[in-house]
C-alpha cells in the first residue's frame, strides 16, 4: 500500500518545541525550550473548575463557548481596552489559541491567496496558512530590534495578499509593537482591504508599566481585525487548551463555521473557570505582571553575566540572547549543545523562520523564563559552570 499524505503537514518536520523538549528530557535538562510554566495559575478558578465538573452537565458546551466565558471576556475587551464587543456575535472559544489562528486563516483564505506573515513567527502559521490553499509571505524585519516599517510592508505585500498576521507581544523576540508600528499595518490594511490576524496571547505579559495596545483599537480596524487571546498564558494554565477571539460579526461567523468542523466545542467546567479569571480584579493582572518581570530580570542579569549579549525584552516570558559573544555562530548546534553538554535546553530562533530562509539569523536562541526561580537559578548555574 502506498501511503499519500498531505505534504503540507507530512513533509514537515516535529515542532522545535517537542524536539528540544525530548531532548531535554534524554540528557536531565533544565527544560527553559517550551514556553510553559511549570507552576499552576490561581487555585480559585483550580476549584471553579472542580465545582463545574462535579456539579455538571458534562456534555457538550455550545459551538460558539459557554455564555459566562463569552461574557467576561466581552467585559474584559471593554475594561482593558476600551473596546465594545457584543457577546453573543463577536466572541468564539476555541481549542486554545492555536486553534483559533487554525479557524482564523481557513476562515480568511481562499486557494491563491497570500499571507503576509512577519518573521520570526510562531511555526503553526505556515502550515495552516498552506493547508487553506494559500502561499504564505513573509515580511522579515532585521534583528536586533526587528521593527516594522511602512516601506518593508509596501515591498512584501503583492496583489494577492488577502491576510496579515502580526504578534504581539511578540514570540520570540520578547518585542512589543509600538503604536507606530501599529499604524503602519492599519494604514496598509485599510488602503489593501486586508484583514489582520492579531495574536496577542500576550497579550497580560507587558512589563515595565507599559501598555498592550489591540490593532482593533486603531481607527478604521474595529471591523478588519481578528483579536486572539489564551487563557493558557494569562492564567498559567497551558493544558487547559482554552482559548479565545474577537472580532466583527462576519468574520466570528466565518471561523465559527470551520470550528464547528475542527474541535465543535470545548470542555464546559474549564471554560467556566476561565470565566472567572478573566473576571479577578486588577490586582490579580499586578502581580502576574510584576511576578513575570521580576523572572525576566532574574535570567537577563544571570544570562549577561554568563556573556551572552541579551536583547530587551519588553513582553512574553522568553529572553532572547546573542551567542556570539561566547563563540558560537550556529543556533540549532548551540541548543543542541547545551542541552546535551551543560544541561539546560534551549530554542533556535531561525526555528522561527520558514525552512531554508537565507535572511535568517542563525545566532540567537531563545530562553523561556517562566518558571520558578531556583529552577532558573539552577539553569543559570549550570551554564555558568559549562561557560567557565
Amino acid at each position: 500500500m502506498t501511503l499519500r499524505l498531505n505534504p503540507v503537514f507530512a513533509a514537515r518536520p516535529m515542532t522545535i518545541f517537542a524536539v528540544m523538549s525530548a531532548l531535554a528530557r534524554e540528557h536531565g535538562a533544565v527544560n527553559l525550550g517550551q514556553g510553559f510554566p511549570d507552576e499552576d495559575g490561581p487555585p480559585e478558578i483550580i476549584e471553579a473548575a472542580i465545582r463545574a465538573l462535579r456539579q455538571g452537565p458534562n456534555q457538550y458546551a455550545p459551538v460558539h463557548g459557554v455564555p459566562e466565558l463569552r461574557e467576561a471576556l466581552a467585559r474584559s475587551n471593554k475594561r482593558f481596552y476600551g473596546i465594545d464587543v457584543d457577546w453573543r456575535t463577536e466572541t468564539l472559544v476555541t481549542a486554545g489559541a492555536t486553534e483559533a489562528l487554525a479557524v482564523a486563516f481557513l476562515a480568511t483564505l481562499n486557494p491563491g491567496d497570500d499571507a503576509l506573515l512577519v518573521a520570526p513567527c510562531y511555526d503553526s502559521y505556515a502550515p495552516i496558512v498552506e493547508a487553506a490553499g494559500a502561499r504564505a509571505i513573509y515580511l522579515a524585519p532585521k534583528p536586533p530590534h526587528w521593527r516594522i516599517d511602512r516601506a518593508a510592508l509596501d515591498k512584501a505585500m503583492t496583489p494577492q495578499t488577502r491576510v496579515i498576521a502580526i504578534n504581539t507581544p511578540h514570540n520570540p523576540t520578547g518585542r512589543v509593537l509600538t503604536r507606530e508600528e501599529l499604524q503602519a499595518v492599519a494604514d496598509i490594511a485599510i488602503e489593501r482591504d486586508i484583514i489582520v490576524i492579531c495574536d496577542e496571547v500576550y497579550e497580560h505579559l507587558v512589563f515595565d508599566g507599559a501598555p498592550h495596545i489591540p490593532l482593533m483599537t486603531l481607527p478604521g480596524m474595529r471591523d478588519r481585525c481578528v483579536r486572539i487571546g489564551s487563557a493558557g498564558k494569562t492564567f498559567s494554565m497551558t493544558g487547559w487548551r482554552i482559548g479565545y477571539a474577537t472580532g466583527s460579526q462576519a468574520l466570528i461567523t466565518g471561523m465559527l463555521k470551520a470550528h464547528q468542523f475542527i474541535a465543535y466545542t470545548c470542555p464546559p467546567h474549564l471554560q467556566l473557570a476561565v470565566a472567572k479569571g478573566l473576571n479577578f480584579d486588577d490586582a490579580y493582572y499586578a502581580r502576574f505582571i510584576a511576578g513575570m518581570q521580576a523572572k525576566r530580570d532574574m535570567i537577563m542579569n544571570g544570562l549577561s553575566r554568563i556573556g551572552f549579549d541579551v536583547l530587551p525584552c519588553e513582553g512574553t516570558y522568553f529572553a532572547t540572547v546573542d551567542i556570539r559573544p561566547l563563540g558560537r555562530d550556529d543556533d540549532a548546534a548551540f541548543c543542541r549543545e547545551i542541552t546535551e553538554k551543560a544541561g539546560v535546553a534551549a530554542v533556535p530562533v531561525s526555528a522561527f523562520y520558514p525552512a531554508a530562509a537565507p535572511d535568517a539569523p542563525r545566532h540567537y536562541a531563545r530562553f523561556c523564563f517562566c518558571k520558578k526561580p531556583e529552577v532558573l537559578a539552577e539553569a543559570l548555574s549550570r551554564l555558568a559552570r559549562y561557560f567557565g
